[in-house]
């Protein structure tokens, strides 16, 4: 069961699919992540890309909180229909994109404020510092943007350039960066 947490349809209720290939951030990781979020952004003129969206859980909290772009990014052709079907639902401003998200960073230029990335934790580490620098370095995040990244405990990602702060919730931790800027 998902749980929108605030905004307009604060307090909503969603059932996804059992078959769905997912692990849904919980409420408790998620409520303390955009408790940090609420004093970084500007949610109405916020963009926001969701990569491996899954069930579209954060997709629907930000949009919900009144980001106007809201990109979902995921592979798997039941996890996009679910999004788009919910999205269409509540009526939340949600462009949903079946494709791998490698496949997406490479083909697409468009920079957001947000960007939240929940690799399933089977990627190695070397895989999501990959991930992590595509983001950062591909032009994806606008120079004052926040790239927030969900995985497993055992991974360390604070010796990529940009990593600002790392927040442990139980298995899962959500790691911070931002674009480097020259001086």
């Amino acid at each position: 069961m998902i749980r929108i947490i605030s905004g307009t349809h604060k307090g909503r209720r969603i059932q996804a699919p059992k078959q769905l290939p997912v692990r849904p951030t919980t409420d408790r990781a998620k409520e303390s992540l955009f408790n940090i979020l609420n004093h970084l952004i500007d949610w109405g003129e916020s963009s926001v890309l969701d990569l491996f969206s899954g069930t579209g859980n954060i997709s629907y909290e930000f949009a919900s909180r009144g980001s106007k772009n809201v990109v979902a990014v995921d592979a798997h052709p039941a996890c996009t229909a679910f999004i788009h079907r919910t999205a269409n639902a509540l009526e939340l401003p949600i462009q949903v994109v079946k494709q791998d998200v490698g496949f997406y960073l490479d083909r697409n230029r468009q920079s957001f404020d947000v960007i939240f990335c929940d690799p399933p934790y089977a990627i190695t580490a070397e895989e999501l510092q990959d991930l992590v620098t595509q983001c950062l370095t591909g032009g994806h995040l606008k120079p004052d943007g926040v790239l927030i990244v969900e995985h497993f405990k055992q991974i360390d990602l604070s010796g990529i350039t940009g990593f600002q702060e790392a927040r442990r919730y139980g298995q899962s931790v959500f790691s911070f960066f931002e674009v480097e800027i020259e001086k």
